[in-house]
């Protein structure tokens, strides 16, 4: 019998209302989540990539609770969590935990680190501070600082030292599953790598599951078993990620892995043509969202959005082309 994944997604929606008041209905919605489904299986590391404003982030908000969406259903480890109580989720929330984008702001500059890392130790009004501490220091060197580091407020560490005390912090309740949201986008180059090299050691130590959402799908690649491409809101591909670098199936997923630049001159590919801008997400195209820019639209593109659906083993797509006519390659 197959193991019940950890999270499962079905149907997600969240639309933010622009506009109105407090007695005028809102005119306008930014529909940044539009029916997402998937599922993320224990032990895993998941991926979520796309451009700036596809909805990722607020995707990883939604799964660990910061906001509510408009409909649809997240379980997690079998529980609806919709339907639980204040008690029941205070409970579920330990097993969840965020590593947020940015390092400066996400840590609050008038906490010492010992109290930022076991927050969460707090609030679960169970643990001693003794043991607290001792926790704290365990989970820092483990990181790559130092005891002594406790006792500083985090405008005496640099940005690559601030987020690996959001990673220690992540760490404190032993969580099941951690959404990293692009945790090294604001970070130099010569610390991404050792960051990254970081968090997969913590997976295998800690035995948890990863949500990692970027916009560099080199990263991601790197980093994760399975990876859900999304653009305005819906995800368009799904699949592990051997798939993408030997047959993409989607053309957006192409035209991204030939963005990606490539050390060699000669291997380098030719990039992907896309036409345009990517539409507003208050105004969606009708029919596929990627339409406006694919160079193989067809009319049926423009009339009726593609499902997610299976075109390989643990492969889907939301393309038309890939459901009776196939991608040609360019």
């Amino acid at each position: 019998m197959a193991e019940s994944p950890l999270l499962e997604v079905h149907e997600l929606v969240k639309h933010f209302s622009l506009g109105g008041g407090l007695l005028k209905k809102p005119h306008l919605w930014v529909k940044a989540i539009n029916g997402v489904s998937f599922k993320v299986r224990r032990g895993e590391s998941f991926g979520i990539v796309g451009e700036s404003g596809c909805g990722k982030t607020t995707l990883g908000r939604l799964i660990i609770g910061l906001i509510k969406p408009s409909s649809g259903r997240i379980e997690f480890d079998g529980h609806n969590l919709s339907e639980l109580s204040n008690n029941e989720m205070r409970s579920v929330r330990r097993r969840m935990q965020i590593i947020f984008q940015d390092p400066y702001s996400s840590l609050d500059p008038r906490m010492k680190v010992v109290s930022i890392i076991t927050e969460s130790m707090r609030a679960a009004r169970n643990v001693s501070r003794n043991n607290r501490r001792d926790t704290a220091t365990g989970l820092l060197k483990r990181v790559g600082l130092r005891p002594e580091d406790l006792d500083k407020y985090p405008h005496e560490f640099s940005g690559g030292q601030r987020q690996r005390i959001g990673i220690a912090r992540s760490l404190c309740m032993r969580p099941e599953l951690i959404v990293a949201d692009e945790p090294v986008s604001a970070l130099d180059v010569s610390i991404q790598a050792q960051v990254i090299n970081l968090m997969e050691e913590l997976k295998e130590d800690f035995n948890f599951s990863y949500i990692f959402i970027s916009h560099d799908l080199s990263v991601v690649n790197h980093v994760c078993n399975r990876i859900a491409v999304m653009y305005l809101g819906s995800i368009v591909e799904l699949a592990p990620n051997n798939n993408f670098a030997i047959e993409p199936r989607h053309p957006y997923t192409r035209a991204l892995l030939a963005a990606v630049p490539h050390p060699d001159p000669h291997k380098r590919d030719k990039p992907s043509p896309m036409e345009g801008d990517v539409s507003s997400p208050i105004d969606l195209p009708s029919g596929c969202t990627f339409h406006p820019r694919c160079q193989y639209t067809f009319d049926k593109c423009k009339k009726a959005n593609p499902p997610l659906l299976q075109v390989a083993p643990d492969h889907y797509v939301a393309c038309w082309l890939n459901q009776g006519r196939g991608v040609q390659d360019s």
